[in-house]
């Protein structure tokens, strides 16, 4: 357990992953590690077991500003990461897991990022979250791209979590709602108030899978300024809540379409009716990534007309 507060720290793991238990134990009754100093990076470090008695204990509790996580492990603790609000700080996850973290109070997360400026959460697998969400963040942009989010068996609620709005662009994801999920939701935008300057949301090129009897894939406040593209919906449930919204070449298809649905192996087969069904996106706000299980992810090639959900058949 540890406070770190120097400035530009990298933390690393020599030859594999070095794996901090905690089994209840905290830095300052917070987390296994308090990061208070700025510009931290983190890479091959398993995190585990942080308990604190507010319930609010965290793998990684960021106080700083500025992380960024690549290659590293959070699980069963009540949250994987926990930041506070910090308008300078940006915070970056690479191609790490987060699993079966939460308390089962709902109030906490696999990941939960507050009022920071920015998110950016690329190649990473989450699973499993204990009530609460897989992805909760507050931050003003977020870039979630290229990820599998996946309840598996557990009761997580939202998959992803924009509670105050924000510049987002969730694009690339494969991105799952077990049968047994506390909340008919997969995405939610602004369920708290548009407080963020932006109210921009792009959806692009997602695979959404609902393994519930009903839901929402994307649920968005009223003044929501969204654009829902190129995504793949299996199972049921409506596209969004809220009328009017743009939506362009999005396709219900069934597990005919994938190589191996029933294993999370959401890539297109040959025929698959997602091929060369895309409108064009923005540049911007295109999926420019794939996940590769487990946790990689490669460039989305261009072949030909794009093709719908988060892979590009080839």
């Amino acid at each position: 357990m540890a406070t770190w507060t120097q400035d530009g720290l990298t933390l690393r793991g020599v030859n594999g992953r070095a794996h901090l238990a905690a089994d209840g134990r905290s830095a300052q009754g917070k987390a296994i590690w308090v990061i208070a100093g700025d510009g931290t990076t983190v890479d091959r470090i398993e995190l585990s077991g942080a308990a604190v008695p507010d319930r609010n204990g965290a793998g990684i509790r960021q106080e700083g500003a500025g992380l960024t996580v690549t290659r590293s492990w959070f699980h069963h603790n009540e949250n994987g990461i926990l930041t506070g609000a910090n308008p300078v700080s940006d915070i970056v996850i690479r191609r790490s897991r987060f699993f079966q973290n939460g308390g089962g109070d709902g109030y906490t997360h696999n990941l939960y990022v507050g009022a920071v400026r920015s998110l950016t959460v690329t190649g990473t697998w989450f699973r499993g979250a204990d009530v609460g969400h897989e992805v909760k963040s507050r931050a003003a942009t977020n870039t979630i791209v290229g990820n599998r989010i996946t309840d598996a068996g557990t009761t997580a609620s939202y998959s992803i979590d924009l509670p105050e709005g924000g510049r987002s662009l969730v694009a690339g994801n494969v991105v799952i709602q077990g049968p047994a999920s506390e909340n008919p939701t997969l995405v939610s935008y602004g369920a708290e108030g548009l407080t963020r300057a932006s109210r921009r949301l792009w959806v692009v090129n997602n695979t959404f899978v609902n393994r519930r009897t009903s839901g929402t894939y994307v649920a968005l406040a009223e003044g929501t300024r969204a654009h829902l593209r190129n995504n793949l919906l299996v199972g049921p449930g409506d596209l969004t809540d809220l009328a009017g919204v743009p939506a362009k070449a999005n396709r219900r298809v069934g597990p005919a379409a994938f190589v191996d649905a029933a294993g999370d192996d959401f890539r297109l087969v040959a025929g698959s009716p997602a091929i060369d069904r895309g409108a064009r996106v923005p540049p911007r706000w295109r999926a420019t990534w794939e996940y590769v299980h487990p946790t990689r992810q490669v460039r989305r090639p261009a072949v030909g007309r794009v093709d719908l959900g988060a892979y590009e058949w080839r």
